[in-house]
């Protein structure tokens, strides 16, 4: 394979890539340039830090507030949820209402007997998936780990 780099101040930047089919590769490179579009700060107390998504777990609501889940620490974000969940790329899904889970981060699945699946991430968080987005999850993780 190839590879060019072109540095021109006066070019908008945007990534090109040729290949025989899709793979890891090309994979992979499309979620490095949507997390490089994606800038969150998140808070701890009154210090804003730049949050690096790979490092998120999940987003999660908590008393009308929404947190980011590292492997070491909780920062709270100034957003709504369903606007997080729109500009994220496609390394992270919704769970249920309260929960935006990056895939690369959860640790495993636990079905029960009941029906429901709840979902244990690297940082030790666990949740659960809703009913209403359960399909959603099986197709995207299909898709994510093909």
């Amino acid at each position: 394979m190839k590879y060019k780099l072109i540095i021109d101040r006066q070019h908008p930047e945007e990534v090109q890539v040729y290949a025989h089919r899709e793979n890891s590769l090309t994979r992979a490179i499309e979620r490095l340039c949507e997390e490089d579009a994606v800038r969150l700060i998140g808070y701890r107390d009154r210090e804003a830090v730049r949050l690096h998504l790979p490092d998120v777990c999940c987003f999660i609501v908590e008393d009308n507030r929404i947190f980011a889940l590292t492997a070491g620490e909780k920062l709270q974000l100034k957003c709504r949820l369903y606007m997080l969940e729109e500009t994220l790329p496609d390394s992270f899904i919704k769970l249920n209402q309260s929960c935006i889970a990056n895939l690369a981060k959860i640790e495993r699945f636990d079905a029960s007997l009941a029906g429901t699946l709840t979902v244990r991430f690297q940082g030790g968080y666990t949740d659960y998936v809703s009913r209403r987005n359960l399909k959603n999850v099986k197709e995207r993780l299909g898709k994510f780990y093909e």
